[in-house]
């Protein structure tokens, strides 16, 4: 590897820009951007899409949102049809609102793990599902997270403390999200078109803020309102291809091994005869916001999400050649990837998560190179750290060690959050209200 001789004057300037590119693919995936390209009010009619859909036609309302995106979409929704619209409905998020909508009930569910208010929202919103009839209307704003926010297992044998760690089990495989809401699906109640199952023969309109790769939109929030692609014969793969069975509690364990799950609605169930789906952000939004916004600066800029769902490691070394690559045909790359890499952690992690782990991984391989690389989760939370995710360049191993840290430690254990926040290179947006997936910008100059 020939390094260039010399880093740009101001150490900072590449990673302010990427950081630059990251904002305004931020600021274009927010919720009410998509919404007002995609959802339009007027005189009681309700357009998304295609679909047209008159309110005053229905005996009933509803609106479920769902997600880490929840309280956004549910603000962008009414600001169209006006607090005095007639709609009532429960929202589930990992947070509660400064203030909440009348007529809405609010559940504080967990993430990434379930808590109880995940359980209870769950009940109440299958409660209040099965009351509807042909007549009415049910509109289910959907967005990240909702997998763990909203879960009711679909035995009663599964504790709450093995939701928990069935969860944490999944999580910590390696195996990539639409595996693990593969298996989520088939042990819930609500997963995998059971929520729509207990909505019907209502009409049901699903708008979805997606952060899951555009081939499966069916893994958001695991697919409460749609036919489900996963089989339980792949479930029993998975288990077996990760190893899980021996990590996984007693009752999961049962289910598997007695062949106990049930299979989950699939297209042509009649369940879904009047229901649509309408994603109106995905991870392609931010893609294409970002690769704007460098081209405006003066970047030639390319797009590869060949390694969505790989191994952070492969995904590192896959991206960084792809730009050294770039790099001799123009004075000023940007390489932009979207979607999410895998991390298999190992017992006992420190603080961080899958972008942070990335980023840090690209930090030695870079070193005393122009490149700068960032990496971050659009919802603002990167694992079980604050931050949405970091950014390096060629002089951060050179800078940690100046503040005597150790960056073969902390990615070997997992803990890259202390590290980049002494160094000043967190992404730190809080939550964003919005999810449509991970974004990675590699520049070289």
């Amino acid at each position: 590897m020939n390094a260039p001789s010399s880093l740009p004057n101001d150490e900072c300037a590449m990673r302010t820009i990427a950081r630059k590119v990251f904002q305004h693919a931020l600021e274009e995936s927010g919720i009410e951007r998509g919404f007002a390209r995609n959802l339009h009010y007027e005189r009681g009619i309700l357009r998304v899409g295609d679909d047209l859909y008159n309110l005053a036609t229905f005996s009933k309302v509803l609106v479920i949102s769902i997600g880490k995106g929840a309280h956004t979409s549910l603000d962008a929704l009414m600001s169209r049809l006006g607090i005095g619209a007639g709609v009532s409905g429960i929202v589930c998020a990992p947070t509660l609102p400064v203030a909440q909508v009348p007529g809405f009930r609010y559940f504080e569910g967990g993430h990434p793990m379930p808590n109880h208010e995940s359980l209870r929202g769950a009940a109440a919103i299958l409660r209040t599902l099965e009351t509807l009839d042909e007549r009415s209307l049910v509109i289910y704003l959907l967005s990240g997270g909702g997998s763990a926010i909203v879960e009711t297992p679909i035995s009663d044998d599964i504790s709450f403390e093995d939701l928990v760690q069935t969860y944490r089990v999944l999580v910590h495989s390696g195996a990539s999200i639409a595996l693990i809401n593969a298996v989520r699906k088939h042990i819930s109640a609500v997963k995998g078109g059971r929520m729509a199952a207990a909505a019907a023969p209502a009409r049901q309109l699903s708008i979805m803020i997606s952060d899951v790769p555009d081939n499966s939109i069916d893994s958001l929030a695991s697919g409460p309102t749609m036919p489900d692609t996963s089989t339980i014969e792949q479930c029993y793969d998975i288990v077996k291809r990760y190893d899980l069975m021996p990590k996984l509690p007693e009752s999961v364990r049962r289910l598997y091994q007695s062949h106990g799950l049930k299979e989950t609605p699939k297209a042509g169930d009649s369940i879904f005869d009047h229901a649509r789906w309408w994603p109106v952000l995905s991870n392609v939004t931010a893609q294409k916001a970002a690769a704007d916004q460098a081209t405006e600066l003066g970047f030639a800029v390319q797009t590869d999400n060949s390694c969505d769902d790989w191994d952070y490691v492969k995904a590192a070394d896959y991206l960084l050649e792809r730009i050294r690559q770039l790099r001799q045909g123009a004075s000023k790359v940007c390489l932009i990837s979207g979607g999410e890499i895998t991390v298999k952690v190992s017992e006992n992690p420190g603080a961080g998560g899958r972008n942070q782990q990335f980023a840090l991984y690209c930090a030695e391989k870079i070193k005393e190179e122009n490149i700068a690389v960032l990496s971050a989760g659009t919802d603002g939370i990167d694992g079980d750290s604050p931050a949405a995710g970091s950014v390096v360049d060629g002089t951060t191993i050179a800078r940690a060690l100046a503040k005597g840290l150790n960056a073969e430690a902390a990615l070997k254990g997992f803990d890259a959050y202390p590290f980049f926040d002494k160094l000043g290179d967190t992404i730190m947006t809080g939550y964003t209200g919005t999810n449509v997936r991970d974004i990675r910008v590699l520049l070289a100059w």
